[in-house]
């Protein structure tokens, strides 16, 4: 279920307690949910997953990515998660994708070569083609 896109950072479809487990199981010290709440009506609802993730001794960040695209808000907030998380790192929304796309544009925004982000996205089952002229853009802006 859990996706590795780089070292340390892993994409996974919508998560529930039993995999909050299997997380810190694998080491994961921060939960970032992507979703927004009531997208679907069979999601665990984020406040849950953060309880069982802190009751885990798990960090839980929420940053929630609508179907209307990426802020730089939430582009800002993604990176200082990711820079912050003291282990690995894993990321959830409803198949993974939105998580991956805003993973790309964190790391992009500190410079981070698109070629790069767009092939470790590749291995891992996801396709940063849509979002490709803003990674451009970003990494252009800290060359």
């Amino acid at each position: 279920m859990f996706r590795p896109i780089v070292d340390g950072v892993l994409a996974s479809p919508q998560i529930g307690l039993a995999e909050v487990a299997e997380a810190k199981a694998l080491g994961v010290t921060l939960i970032i949910n992507n979703r927004p709440e009531d997208e679907s009506p069979d999601q665990v609802p984020g406040p849950e997953i953060e309880a069982a993730a802190r009751a885990a001794g798990i960090d839980y960040v929420a940053i929630p990515v609508t179907h209307a695209g990426f802020s730089e808000p939430q582009v800002e907030a993604m990176a200082a998660a990711l820079e912050g998380a003291g282990g690995p790192v894993l990321a959830y929304c409803r198949s993974g994708t939105r998580s991956t796309l805003l993973w790309a544009l964190a790391r992009a925004s500190r410079g981070a070569s698109p070629d790069e982000l767009a092939a470790a996205a590749a291995q891992a089952g996801y396709d940063l083609g849509p979002i490709r002229a803003l990674l451009d853009m970003l990494a252009a802006r800290r060359a």
